[in-house]
């Protein structure tokens, strides 16, 4: 379930959330798993709602899930894939904060990420994987 308010949006099931800022007199939304983009309203709620269901292993072999995944994914102009990418790397850089002892208040030196700049580039679905190619292009 999202909660919305005028100004965020977070998810019961998901750490992730939207954030609405003002650039100047227009108001745009950033998802917390996706901060280049600039969206609305409603490419934001699609956002959330396409985290939450890529969150929930009891939708792995749902289909009807998986097209609604495409379709969200295509509302907020992003591939199935980068999505699943882009919040399994999230969830990676909290479990690295969570696994790291803090010996100093000082920001951790994490490895540069082995996605940087991969979403922002074109790339084809995996002719590899069953269900993926059919299912999220």
């Amino acid at each position: 379930m999202i909660d919305i308010t005028t100004t965020a949006m977070t998810s019961t099931i998901s750490p992730e959330y939207a954030i609405r800022e003002h650039r100047g007199s227009e108001a745009v939304w950033r998802l917390s798993w996706l901060p280049t983009h600039r969206l609305t309203h409603e490419q934001a709620r699609a956002g959330m709602e396409l985290d939450e269901i890529l969150s929930d292993p009891a939708v792995v072999y749902d289909e009807a899930a998986h097209l609604w995944a495409a379709d969200l994914a295509t509302r907020v102009g992003i591939g199935v894939e980068s999505a699943v990418l882009l919040l399994s790397q999230r969830l990676a850089e909290r479990m690295y904060r969570q696994d790291t002892p803090r010996e100093t208040d000082e920001e951790d030196e994490r490895p540069e990420s082995i996605l940087a700049g991969w979403a922002a580039t074109t790339h084809r679905p995996s002719t590899t994987g069953a269900r993926s190619r059919h299912l999220w292009a």
